[in-house]
């Protein structure tokens, strides 16, 4: 899927509006789009940048009654 940078917009914010995080997609993100690290931190307005798809995470199982059940 492609999206365009809005004003003001960095890569760690296109990640966690997309996919609701950074950790795991910043990297992967960068590599399907050579020469955006290069752009800088605050990226263009309207900049493309092309986001690609990731597997849900699993999710992780947590018992808040002290119980391992």
């Amino acid at each position: 899927m492609k999206t365009f940078a809005l004003q003001g917009d960095t890569l760690d914010a296109i990640c966690v509006r997309y996919y609701g995080r950074t950790e795991g997609v910043v990297e992967t993100v960068l590599a399907a789009n050579p020469g955006l690290a290069e752009l800088g931190a605050v990226l263009p307005h309207g900049t493309a940048v092309e986001l690609p798809t990731f597997r849900p995470r699993p999710w992780l199982k947590l018992s808040i009654c002290g119980s391992n059940a």
